[in-house]
């Protein structure tokens, strides 16, 4: 790794985890493909990339608890069931070929692109706190930390809108989220951990990188949110990062 791998890799973690924090989702989901296009293997760019998701999101959520924006009672079930699949998943990884795993997250990206661009959460009037929606929560954390382990995304884009569809304002759904994908990361994280092969020092500097950018993004996320063209943005992006993993699978 040269000096301009960190000057670039810094940057790009310092403004994503910015961006994403203010949404409580973390960039992972931009950070593996970043990493594999910039020459790492994805056995080094998924944990790379879900530690970075457990600092910054960390950070945002540390922020959001002190501003009230976090609902334990309906995010630690969540939680807790992301927290036990996500190891699974990423114990799964190094026996999935490298081109269903790229083809896997090409569809992710499709799915998070679509529900930057389109999805305009709709909260009840009343949060209803039910048996069958806690089920669906915990069903929907089962399969956001299988998948946040297996690729390395955190899960943040399945959970949100179930938050929101149990009846949490906008900003409560996103800081309770970041709550639950900084551990379902950490789990994660800690599955691919054990399989070795990470470069110390450069996790280093991505940690610092993605705290301090997360500090700014959920500063402005508390203060002055206006998310609709940043949405936009990064929903594009997403959809772009996606045609091209496909192009590279089909040529």
């Amino acid at each position: 790794m040269n000096v301009w791998f960190y000057v670039i890799s810094t940057s790009v973690v310092f403004v994503f985890s910015g961006l994403l924090a203010m949404a409580g989702l973390g960039a992972a989901f931009l950070f593996v493909p970043f990493f594999y296009y910039m020459g790492l293997p994805l056995s080094e760019a998924t944990p790379i990339a879900l530690l970075l998701n457990v600092v910054s999101l960390f950070m945002a959520a540390v922020n959001y608890g002190r501003a009230r924006l976090i609902n334990f009672r309906m995010g630690i079930p969540i939680m807790l069931a992301a927290v036990i699949s996500a190891p699974l998943g990423a114990r799964l990884t190094p026996y999935v070929a490298r081109d269903v795993l790229l083809a896997l997250f090409a569809a992710f990206l499709v799915f998070a692109g679509f529900m930057m661009l389109f999805y305009s959460p709709q909260p009840r009037q009343k949060p209803l706190i039910s048996w069958v929606e806690v089920g669906v929560g915990i069903g929907i954390g089962i399969v956001a930390g299988f998948l946040g382990g297996l690729l390395g995304v955190g899960g943040g884009n399945f959970i949100l809108p179930v938050l929101a569809w149990m009846g949490l304002d906008p900003k409560i759904a996103a800081g309770t989220t970041a709550m639950i994908v900084v551990f379902s990361s950490f789990s994660g994280f800690l599955g691919h951990v054990s399989l070795g092969g990470l470069e110390p020092r450069f996790l280093a500097i991505m940690a610092l990188a993605a705290g301090a950018g997360s500090l700014v993004g959920s500063y402005w996320m508390k203060t002055r949110l206006s998310s609709q063209q940043l949405k936009r943005i990064i929903g594009v992006l997403l959809w772009l990062i996606a045609l091209k993993m496909v192009f590279d699978l089909i040529f």
